[in-house]
């Protein structure tokens, strides 16, 4: 891709720091990041100055830090690292150890601070406690709570002072640390282990749990067998926190394939797609928090620490708020009041099933690339949860979502004139395209597609690509879905069945070419960028049976590579469109002549018209009667050894 949009501000990289955690200060000045060997100070006024540093004095690293979230207290920040919580005081440009608080006897797992009283910390373990602290008396904890497991997040309500929340693997108890004896409700949340947790900022009731199950669920526990509202996503969810404005949320996933669109905000009024993609990470997303606002500014900016050890600072601007509003959803009152849980609430809640009638699950045309169609007679999206017409943000979501990883193709996205070129080559064959996307787009209204020159294919192949376009946006639109993708996808298909189709006629003149189908497919050919992820077949391997016996498998004697011994084998399918195109060349077929060979696919000889298969990969020699008596003795005496070694007693 040429073009992708982004709206970040600042990128700061801190190559030596090795840090796995990250937090930034209740007044948005400082941000500090944990290595192992320092802390790292950023000031966020001035990031590219260098950091300060705190020295540390222990083999472990650090699980989790965080500054004290009260403006009375914003000199101190806490960092767990193994069983104990350093407390650290920053001021005046320097760090030091202020106190320690030792308790657990097995790895701390989470720490958080109250939002009420900014003297008490809590810290939860494996060792299946969970301790609330007051750092003016740091001997021992003033409550402690038990539970049987242990406790892999733990989050003050930031609403009630009293309240807490601790993950269990997939179950969440609520506390109340004036009943420290049990815990107040049981929320059998996910059925795989619990990654994050977060409170409503607003109701002190409502929670969203992300898990290792691919879905973020919203929570009012004093109804704990029904969820809200549940956002199903393709990967595993490490964080989903609410932001600090409108209904919105961010969430981090585990990136499939090394998807560079983890970063996502949502409307958790509306969480059929996304609402924007922060895309710059080269890495997994480790932490990411708000920054205060300034005084008299409209833009949120969010702080983001990535495994490829950059800090990023990303400006939210009032238009992006306004996708998680509440003037974007119709009905919005309407399930409000449904998350206060009233009791006539109940045809509002969410039985437990794989799929919610309010909420559609995000398909893996949202969040993956796909060449696949669409069914044109599958179920229609309800038009009380579709987004408004005439928002250009929904086109700029699109172009910040798409993802056209393909070779020969190139993009450019307009999304203030609501419009895109595309530049496509195959073979000969150059295409040049302007898409325009109308203001209702994509509420069932389809966009245009018009060829410009440098278009090299015949009127009556363009007639024919423009009517498949057209088909797929229109089956695409009429369900309000985004169709750039899966459009551009066609474009390379038609042009690469043309190709083929071309070279065909030209081997032989004589042979009736089929009419071009209105999907084509491209079947028995290997090699293209739709087999990138496809591994390459093995033709040898061994494997201990259940019997102990070692059973083991391997290609023919008489069959062998057609390139060089010293070339590696394809890690994919795609990588043989190399040895096909001549950039790794066959080696010399051995002291055979080329008439005694043959390809084990059958052709006599390798051309370079020739489509890429599997079996071009290897020949196969043509043995003599002897040779073929050997190879058939050969065959026959590996194959006893196999059955004589299997003990049939078992």
């Amino acid at each position: 891709m040429a073009a992708r949009w982004s709206s970040e501000n600042v990128v700061v990289e801190f190559r030596d720091s090795q840090a796995t955690a990250m937090s930034v200060d209740c007044l948005g000045r400082h941000a500090v990041l944990s290595g192992r060997r320092f802390l790292y100070v950023v000031n966020l006024e001035t990031p590219s100055e260098a950091p300060r540093k705190i020295g540390r004095q222990s083999k472990w690293d650090v699980g989790t830090v965080q500054w004290n979230p009260h403006e009375s207290g914003a000199y101190l920040f806490a960092a767990s690292s193994n069983q104990r919580v350093d407390l650290y005081k920053w001021c005046d440009g320097t760090g030091e150890i202020h106190t320690s608080l030792q308790g657990h006897t097995r790895v701390i797992s989470d720490l958080d601070w109250s939002w009420f009283e900014s003297e008490f910390l809590v810290t939860s373990s494996v060792d299946t406690y969970i301790y609330i602290w007051d750092t003016r008396d740091t001997r021992k904890p003033t409550v402690a709570l038990s539970a049987v497991a242990g406790a892999s997040q733990v989050k003050w309500n930031k609403r009630n002072q009293y309240c807490l929340a601790s993950s269990h693997d997939g179950d969440v108890r609520i506390w109340d640390k004036r009943k420290p004896n049990t815990a107040v409700e049981y929320v059998a949340a996910h059925l795989s282990k619990i990654h994050g947790l977060d409170w409503h900022p607003d109701n002190e009731y409502i929670l969203a749990t992300s898990s290792q199950d691919n879905s973020v669920r919203f929570w009012d526990y004093r109804q704990p067998r029904k969820y809200l509202n549940i956002l199903s996503c393709q990967v595993p969810v490490w964080k989903a926190r609410y932001t600090p404005f409108s209904n919105g949320l961010v969430t981090v996933m585990v990136p499939q394939l090394r998807r560079e669109n983890s970063l996502l905000l949502w409307s958790a009024l509306d969480l059929n797609n996304p609402v924007h993609a922060f895309v710059g990470h080269d890495d997994v997303v480790l932490e990411f928090q708000w920054r205060r606002q300034k005084e008299g500014s409209k833009d949120y900016q969010l702080v983001t620490w990535s495994r490829d050890q950059t800090l990023r600072i990303w400006r939210v601007d009032p238009q992006l708020q306004k996708l998680c509003a509440n003037d974007i959803v119709e009905g919005v009152e309407e399930l409000m009041e449904g998350m206060t849980l009233t009791p006539d609430s109940e045809k509002t809640l969410h039985s437990q099933d794989p799929e919610p009638p309010q909420a559609p699950s995000l398909t893996t045309e949202d969040l993956e690339v796909t060449d696949q169609q669409d069914d044109p007679q599958s179920g229609q999206i309800s038009s009380s949860k579709q987004e408004p017409p005439g928002l250009p943000q929904t086109l700029q979501q699109e172009f910040s979502l798409v993802n056209l990883q393909i070779r020969n193709v190139n993009v450019e996205m307009d999304a203030v004139n609501r419009s895109c070129f595309v530049s496509a080559h195959c073979g000969t064959n150059r295409v040049r395209l302007v898409v325009k996307f109308p203001a209702q787009y994509p509420n069932n209204a389809a966009p245009s597609f018009q060829f410009v020159s440098p278009t090299t294919i015949q009127s009556s192949m363009k007639t024919k690509i423009q009517k498949i376009l057209m088909d797929t946006s229109l089956q695409k639109v009429k369900r309000n879905q985004n169709c750039l993708e899966p459009c551009v996808r066609q474009l390379v298909s038609c042009l690469e069945s043309c190709m083929t189709q071309d070279d065909s006629a030209a081997a032989n003149p004589y042979v009736v070419t089929p009419a071009l189908q209105p999907f084509p497919r491209v079947t028995n050919t290997y090699g293209s960028y739709q087999d990138a992820n496809i591994p390459f077949p093995r033709t040898s391997g061994a494997r201990f049976c259940g019997t102990g016996c070692l059973v083991y498998f391997t290609r023919p004697i008489t069959m062998h590579r057609s390139v060089s011994p010293t070339e590696p084998t394809p890690r994919s399918l795609s990588a043989l469109s190399a040895y096909h195109s001549g950039v790794l060349t066959p080696m010399k077929m051995r002291s055979e002549s080329q008439s005694t060979l043959r390809l084990y696919s059958g052709s006599p000889t390798r051309s370079d018209k020739e489509q890429v298969s599997i079996s071009s990969f290897y020949y196969k020699e043509r043995v003599k009667q002897d040779g073929g008596k050997a190879c058939l003795f050969s065959f026959m005496y590996n194959f006893s050894l196999l059955i004589s070694s299997v003990d049939y007693s078992t």
